[in-house]
């Protein structure tokens, strides 16, 4: 894996691929590390806000899913 920080100077930037990763699919992912800084606003929803938001039957299914996930913990491996 190769990772880099950069400052462009300019809309086109030169990427050296090494001789290893030729002829593989690479994936080149581009952000600004500002990005991750901005302020999200917290919400102003409380849990209580969500009730109802499952049918019935939906609310059952998820209620038996977290069950049988909870008994799993329990056993031995």
């Amino acid at each position: 894996m190769v990772k880099t920080v950069i400052t462009p100077r300019k809309n086109i930037y030169s990427l050296p691929i090494p001789a290893h990763y030729i002829g593989k699919t690479l994936e080149v992912l581009l952000y600004s590390s500002d990005e991750f800084l901005e302020n999200k606003a917290p919400s102003d929803k409380k849990p209580s806000d969500f009730f109802s938001t499952l049918d019935l039957s939906e609310g059952q299914k998820f209620q038996d899913y977290v069950a049988n996930a909870r008994l799993e913990w329990n056993r031995n491996i």
